[in-house]
């Protein structure tokens, strides 16, 4: 009898402390940043997470086409287990799923996850900011989650940014209210804005605001670039990685003056005559009118304060944040019809466009890109477009980075894993522009890609292909994000992508052959072998 009850007594004290670690974990976990107290969530990883946390006032109303201002304090215990809105945005891209809580110009709210049960622990930092040409995105997408990487010991935060005609406008009436007499920009601004929020908070959440390296895919690589050159960020971050893009030939900047009269014509284009008007006009009508016929293209601004100078002009003074870059894209970032339109892949087709783009250098171009048979051709058709579009402009980051960058070590990839076929259900829906999926039936048929396409890479490296239903992922697609996300991670953490189990991947360095780690399957380190393609396209911008 005395047995039995010793037994019971054991089985309820097991209970009883298995009930309290249950409570213990389901305890919402709170965080005090300088605003206030934040409340988040605990995901049954172990990883905490923080959603839809303000790190700038709401631009709306005088604030719109204003630099950030600072987040207002709140009292009490503020709930941060949800995105928050998504900025201003019209659905060009079939690629996006967002997790946001709707769509507003009250949009600057930025996502933690962290690994740290403690203020105390001083781990590095990863800041991702998406792509989307400047236009579309958001931190809330499934593919730039940052759980993943959390679980690798990484505090990491995806961070929303105005976009479009909200996030770039330039106009005379902006340049002369603000106090650097400059306009446009605003996007790069956020970002800012949130670096020196991390600064400023990381450690609460356990992060090393000494250790915090921004990352980004497409404009976010720009927009990675960007920051390394700008003046009022370069000295916030310790490291940089860009996925496919830099300001020098992506996105490139377009001068105030210019950029100010694109303003011009757009506030007339809805009848306002003034700034004030402009403002008084509802978030949802402007961003209707930019997807009217003749619209300007808004994007990044030389506006003399975010970006003093153009970025080649600051890389070549050696200028930019003397940090770590790992940088690299993909061997399809575009295809053929970017040069054929839509000729047949024959030699005589490939010449004469190329004599179309190129009417005096032609022969050079050629010797270059040479294509003697169909297959020849659509493939230096490709490799031209991809180039032209975004891998030029991500070798010259690079390229600059190894000569002016202090020393500081440069790692170049070639992204090469094509994704899978896309499950059963996804049907007839054709692989679209941005990497996505487009469900139109009457969009025009692309032609299967071969290669790694613009944005593949992403959820190889960030750890989330399972997010992605589109795709009938294989072992061998998970080996390859296992490997990708491995380099990164060691990267955020060393500043060095090497590490145990990985093929070596040697650091760029001055003169002699450039190394560059072809991701694939059989992923390893080859010698550069398409350096005279940049070189001469590198001739075409001087």
């Amino acid at each position: 009898m005395k047995k039995h009850i010793v037994l019971l007594c054991l089985a309820f004290g097991l209970t009883q402390a298995a009930m309290a670690q249950t409570n213990l974990s389901a305890t919402p976990p709170r965080v005090q940043v300088a605003n206030g107290t934040l409340e988040g969530v605990a995901e049954p990883s172990g990883v905490r997470s923080f959603k839809g946390v303000p790190f700038a006032a709401p631009p709306v109303g005088n604030l719109r086409w204003r630099e950030p201002q600072p987040a207002q304090n709140w009292s009490g215990i503020r709930k941060a287990d949800k995105f928050g809105p998504r900025a201003m945005q019209r659905p060009v891209f079939g690629d996006m799923n967002f997790r946001s809580d709707g769509m507003s110009e009250d949009c600057l709210y930025l996502n933690v996850w962290t690994p740290a049960k403690t203020g105390k622990e001083k781990l590095p930092v990863l800041v991702y900011f998406y792509g989307g040409g400047f236009i579309a995105g958001d931190g809330s997408e499934p593919r730039y989650d940052g759980e993943s990487m959390a679980q690798r010991g990484i505090v990491t935060l995806t961070v929303n940014y105005r976009l479009n005609v909200f996030g770039f406008m330039a106009h005379p009436e902006l340049t002369k209210e603000s106090p650097h007499k400059a306009s446009g920009n605003y996007g790069l601004l956020d970002q800012q804005a949130a670096l020196r929020w991390v600064q400023q908070n990381i450690a609460a959440f356990g992060g090393d605001p000494k250790r915090v390296t921004i990352a980004g895919e497409s404009a976010g690589s720009v927009s990675v670039s960007a920051q390394m050159v700008s003046p009022g960020s370069k000295n916030l971050i310790a490291g940089a990685i860009g996925e496919s893009g830099s300001l020098l030939g992506t996105l490139s900047p377009t001068p105030l003056s210019d950029a100010e009269a694109l303003g011009v014509k757009f506030a007339g284009s809805l009848g306002a005559n003034s700034l004030a008007d402009l403002r008084a006009i509802p978030a949802d009508k402007v961003l209707e009118a930019t997807g009217q016929p003749g619209s300007p293209r808004f994007s990044t601004v030389l506006d003399g304060h975010f970006l003093p100078k153009s970025a080649i002009a600051i890389f070549s003074a050696g200028e930019q944040a003397q940090v770590p870059l790992l940088a690299g894209w993909n061997s399809e970032e575009s295809g053929a019809r970017g040069i054929l339109g839509q000729d047949t892949p024959t030699p005589e087709n490939f010449a004469k466009n190329i004599k179309r783009l190129y009417p005096d250098r032609a022969d050079e171009v050629l010797k270059l890109y040479p294509g003697q048979t169909e297959a020849e051709v659509t493939q230096a058709a490709t490799d031209l477009a991809g180039d032209r579009f975004i891998g030029f402009s991500t070798w010259k980051w690079t390229d600059m980075h190894v000569k002016t960058g202090g020393g500081k070590p440069v790692y170049r990839y070639f992204y090469e894993r094509p994704r899978p076929p896309m499950t059963p259900e996804m049907g007839n829906a054709t692989p679209g522009l941005a990497g996505g999926v487009i469900r139109d039936s009457n969009a025009p048929k692309a032609p299967p890609a071969k290669g790694a396409v613009h944005s593949a890479e992403i959820e190889y490296a960030m750890g989330n292909l399972g997010s992605n239903k589109v795709y009938a992922w294989t072992p061998d697609d998970y080996k390859v994000s296992e490997v990708m996300q491995a380099y990164f991670a060691n990267f955020i953490k060393t500043g060095n992508p090497n590490g145990k189990g990985l093929p070596k991947w040697p650091a760029v360095t001055k003169g002699g052959p450039a190394p560059v780690l072809h991701i694939d399957v059989n992923t390893r380190t080859e010698t550069e072998k398409n350096a005279a393609r940049y070189q001469f396209l590198d001739q075409l911008m001087k």
